[in-house]
């Protein structure tokens, strides 16, 4: 008689509500100034990006380091077609100009979307200019992918604090007053369904054309699969995930501006992929909020002087930090969960094995 197979999906999606029911109870009950209220949004945003960045640099093998860049584009795409037409004089207060009426205005751009249009929108801007850039980048392979993708955000960054574009993008100033969730919910939401659809993308046909061409692109390309158009399927569909990012992140943040989008922010998702593994979704999710938890909240009581005499004082928390990541990438160069995805049957035979293993040295002893 066969034994019936015991349901390991069920448990790992009974896993996936408890998990959103936990995050449901933190937004009814934790302030909004509470640290750990900030943790959860931003680790969620972080989570989305890396996950994006991870579908190209791990999924694919094209080692890009233009995130910020698509980031930046998503983030400045939301605030301008969000902000309130009566708040875009106050925003806009140094770049406005006259209307058809004869009446002053704030900026260009005076049309005014719902949150959810407006986030698709930063979305597909961030895919359209990743479309015409891939045209001459993707040519490019290994580090010379990287110095151009790379040089793009920097660009970027740049043009978006030209006076000349002020009247679009505020120029150096903030972008402020644009509407944001107040709660840990949406983000969660959003990031949620945004890394379940690139985890779908993944385990389609295309998911499997990505990884034959980070394997071996002669052997894909022999095997009839179209290098240049799947390069540029995961090139637009990382850029359009990481505009989504952006646009989250400007609501984490409340006002946005082109300072923060860079290169240090692309390196720190970067590291949060090595970190959780290249090539697996749910490492790059683990990861980002361990890493902003350990960055931003749980070592942040080494910034107070007294609590190690002679030691611990402003900044110290950063030495930590660093030598704490230094320690995880000389060790752990697989990363957290390697190219392996979390679910509960391999934490059951994983435990199972060492559990074997352990009673087998007893015995021998």
């Amino acid at each position: 008689m066969k034994t019936k197979k015991f349901n390991y999906r069920i448990v790992d999606i009974a896993l996936l509500v408890v998990l959103f029911a936990l995050v449901f109870l933190a937004d009814q009950f934790l302030p909004t100034y509470d640290i750990k209220f900030k943790v959860l949004q931003k680790g969620a945003v972080f989570a989305l990006v890396a996950v994006s960045m991870n579908l190209l640099n791990g999924f694919t093998g094209l080692f890009s380091l233009g995130q910020a860049g698509f980031m930046l584009l998503g983030a400045y795409t939301y605030a301008i077609f969000t902000i309130p037409n009566e708040a875009r004089l106050s925003v806009y207060k140094y770049y406005t100009m006259t209307n058809a009426a004869g009446e002053e205005v704030g900026g260009l751009v005076q049309a005014v979307l719902p949150m959810g249009i407006a986030i698709i929108l930063a979305g597909a801007v961030a895919a359209v200019f990743a479309y015409f850039i891939g045209l001459p980048v993707l040519r490019l392979k290994s580090d010379y992918l990287a110095i151009a993708s790379l040089g793009f955000a920097e660009i970027l960054r740049a043009i978006c604090q030209w006076k000349g574009l002020g009247i679009l993008t505020n120029g150096s100033n903030q972008l402020r007053m644009y509407p944001y969730f107040n709660s840990i919910m949406p983000y969660f939401l959003i990031a949620g369904l945004c890394i379940a659809i690139i985890a779908l993308l993944i385990n389609s046909t295309y998911g499997r054309a990505f990884k034959a061409i980070r394997d071996d692109e002669i052997a894909a390309e022999a095997m009839g699969i179209n290098l240049a158009k799947h390069k540029m399927i995961s090139f637009v569909t990382s850029s359009f995930f990481a505009g989504v990012g952006g646009a989250l992140f400007a609501m984490y943040q409340n006002t946005i501006q082109a300072k923060p989008f860079t290169t240090t922010l692309t390196y720190e998702i970067l590291l949060i992929v090595v970190i959780g593994g290249i090539g697996s979704i749910s490492g790059s999710v683990i990861a980002s909020f361990l890493y902003i938890a350990c960055s931003e909240w749980w070592l942040r009581f080494l910034d107070t002087e007294g609590v190690i005499p002679g030691i611990t004082r402003n900044g110290f928390r950063l030495v930590v930090f660093s030598a704490a990541i230094m320690i995880i990438v000389l060790f752990f160069r697989r990363g957290i969960m390697g190219d392996k995805e979390f679910s509960t049957e391999r934490l059951v035979k994983g435990a199972k094995s060492l559990g074997s293993r352990f009673s087998k040295k007893k015995e021998v002893n």
